[in-house]
């Protein structure tokens, strides 16, 4: 805390005034002035010590969940604590292309001579925690160890290509040995993690991160988390090594959308993220000149699930009688709310809208048709069953659909109750879920036997989800659709896509991509025509948020690629904000 100092009269002028009043009692004429050495008393008023740097950023939505390599805790805000605070082996460049983090690593290389593929990580000396541990070898084996087992990740293959994760030199280099081929290295080891406190923390890789980050090797670390009130504060990160935060802390405030705009507005709030409809577009707009407006997509795209291992779907006439029955474009704006996100409409099973290289590869037909009773009437018949009373029966039974959304995911649960009302309009009942985030991704969408029981007992139908892409899509393609591997721990077979899909005659094509032995391209012009004709999957849009910036603050820019505005952060300069206790 700053403390006003108190000002003190030098001892020599105290002595003075006590002489002169003594002299005007006595005849006594007045000692002779002496020249004192001692500086004379200043008229200027102390100098206060400079203000913090402050940017305040409003945001939506700020719930528990901060693992950004788990599906459960994907959001705006996990994407910003985790550039903030989690450092990457490879960063995007200014054209989106991976490159090596130089404030973090020496270097990282192919090893020539190798047997095996393999790649080492020179780990810089000064690297460290905020708590003062270093980063280190054992924080790559963590990320390994939790991305090649866990259920529920994000992006997993390339960490299960990896056979060992060796520590050398003191812990500061890794040596990550692949049992095959891997083009795309550069996209592992993102937001790596703080090992020495959570390998052996209570709860586990599920539950640790539900409250931030338990250590920071970023510019910023948290200083005060508080969810009952919409608040994370974070400081500058002093044991921070690279070049230090331009601004003192970071303020992430939760509030309505209204809320925010008024802020903004006020100034109050220096930074937006919004997840905008096309009223709150127009709300932003009515900014003027002050706030500068940026559409940033997000690695993901909303789709549509549609799982044939399901009981109900098991027959793609059925799951194409759905599709028959759904209009499209009304779950667009639905999901969108005509905000920018309407303008990123997916067209394809693996690339989101504004990746490179990203084409439409839909077929005309099915899926860009308006509904169509007649199609479903025709489809539902082939496939045995029979309407009846206002409802299609087969064998006795009703054909009734669970569909499956997040708990508090606002426009999934909208595009879900829209698929329920279009769906009970052709007579196919429906019944709405939206299980918590880790339940529905970590057990309801795998296969894992650890978990649970084999899907079939799950009980969903459809789901709405958020589907992660990479900088690597021959990863995103084997992960989204890529057969059931075999655990190297447990012997036990694994099914590591959500949809429950799985092609043999597809695999040999997804496994070469992934190793490099085929292009992307020619993989996916094999695979994604399979994919629209089993009727597994309808991609809606990519999702985007809106980055509102006042013109009082400098630095801030969108990032490129998928970083984010937070990758930028250190850069931030504030305006001067009220003081803390530090």
């Amino acid at each position: 805390m700053y403390r006003t100092r108190r000002r003190v009269l030098p001892v020599v002028s105290l002595l003075l005034v006590s002489l002169t009043v003594l002299a005007g009692c006595t005849n006594a004429p007045p000692p002779p002035l002496v020249e004192s050495t001692s500086p004379s008393p200043s008229s200027e008023p102390p100098s206060e010590p400079p203000k913090p740097k402050v940017v305040v950023a409003s945001v939506d939505e700020l719930r528990g969940g901060f693992n950004p390599h788990v599906l459960a805790d994907q959001s705006p805000v996990t994407d910003a604590l985790a550039e903030l605070m989690l450092p990457s082996a490879f960063v995007p460049g200014k054209n989106g292309e991976r490159v090596l983090n130089e404030t973090l690593l020496e270097s990282a290389e192919v090893v020539e001579d190798a047997e095996k593929f393999t790649v080492r990580y020179r780990i810089r000396t000064a690297a460290g925690w905020s708590d003062g541990a270093p980063i280190a070898a054992e924080d790559f084996v963590y990320l390994w160890e939790q991305l090649r087992s866990q259920p529920g990740v994000i992006n997993p293959v390339g960490y299960r290509l990896i056979s060992n994760v060796e520590s050398r030199q003191g812990g500061k280099t890794a040596r990550v040995t692949f049992d095959k081929p891997y083009p795309g290295w550069k996209s592992l080891f993102d937001h790596l993690l703080p090992a020495h406190l959570l390998k052996d923390a209570p709860g586990g890789w599920a539950d640790n991160l539900d409250y931030g980050y338990p250590a920071s090797g970023g510019p910023f670390a948290i200083r005060t988390f508080d969810l009952d009130r919409g608040e994370v504060v974070l400081m500058r990160n002093e044991r921070y090594w690279g070049d230090p935060a331009q601004s003192n802390r970071i303020v992430l405030r939760k509030a309505a959308r209204a809320e925010n705009i008024t802020a903004l507005r006020s100034g109050n709030v220096q930074v937006g993220m919004f997840s905008a409809d096309a009223t709150t577009m127009d709300a932003l707009r009515g900014l003027g000149e002050d706030v500068q407006l940026t559409t940033m997509p997000r690695p993901v795209s909303s789709t549509l699930l549609l799982r044939p291992n399901s009981p109900q779907l098991g027959d793609v006439r059925v799951r194409r009688a759905v599709l028959a029955a759904l209009d499209r474009q009304e779950l667009i704006d639905t999901g969108t709310g005509g905000g920018p996100a309407a303008n990123l409409p997916a067209h394809a099973q693996v690339l989101a809208p504004s990746q490179p290289g990203y084409v439409p590869t839909e077929p005309s037909g099915d899926y860009t048709e308006d509904p169509s009773p007649k199609r479903v009437e025709q489809l539902l018949t082939k496939a045995g069953y029979q309407h009846s009373g206002g409802s299609w029966v087969r064998n006795g039974s009703p054909l009734s659909l669970v569909i499956a959304a997040q708990f508090r995911e606002d426009s999934h649960e909208a595009i879900a109750n829209s698929v329920a009302e279009q769906l009970n309009e052709q007579d196919i009942q429906t019944t709405v879920v939206t299980p918590k985030g880790d339940e529905l991704y970590r057990t309801m969408l795998t296969t894992d036997p650890d978990v649970q029981d084999p899907p079939s007992s799950a009980g969903i139908d459809l789901a709405v989800v958020s589907r992660p892409v990479s900088t690597d899509p021959a990863a995103t393609l084997a992960a989204q659709w890529g057969c059931p591997a075999v655990d190297p721990d447990t012997g036990r077979t694994r099914r590591f896509n959500m949809v429950g899909f799985c092609d043999q005659l597809l695999q040999p094509t997804i496994e070469a991509a992934t190793t490099g032995e085929i292009p992307f391209r020619r993989a996916s012009e094999r695979v994604e025509p399979e994919l629209w004709s089993e009727a597994v999957a309808l991609p809606l849009y990519q999702e985007a948020q809106v980055l509102a910036v006042r013109r009082e603050v400098s630095g801030v820019h969108d990032g490129p690629g998928f970083a984010g505005p937070f990758s930028s952060a250190g850069e931030w300069v504030g305006a001067p904000g009220e003081s803390y206790d530090w």
